[in-house]
């Protein structure tokens, strides 16, 4: 249920999720709208939800990450965004494009 194209409602923000391995490390690009260097993208299942975890490293991202769940009955991926630069934490929402 991750693959696909997120787009965050509240800004544009695009994660593209085009392969997960049996491992769960997941193939993952970030635009905003420029492109932003994914470090680490990890899916992972516990019970029945399957989340998402990216780790971003680039200018004005050094280490932020969002940490998401897919809500079957949405759709949608929900979770935290942690901005390092801010140290702070928001709450966020990807819709499937």
């Amino acid at each position: 249920p991750l693959l696909g194209e997120w787009v965050r409602p509240d800004g544009g923000y695009v994660l593209s999720v085009t392969g997960i391995t049996e491992e769960g490390k997941a193939t993952v690009a970030y635009l905003n709208p420029r492109p932003i260097n994914v470090a680490r993208a990890e899916a992972r299942q516990e019970g029945d939800v399957v989340g998402l975890f990216v780790e971003l490293r680039d200018q004005g991202y050094p280490g932020s990450t969002y940490t998401l769940a897919h809500d079957a009955q949405a759709d949608q991926l929900k979770g935290l965004y942690f901005q390092a630069t801010q140290r702070a934490s928001y709450d966020v929402v990807f819709v499937r494009r």
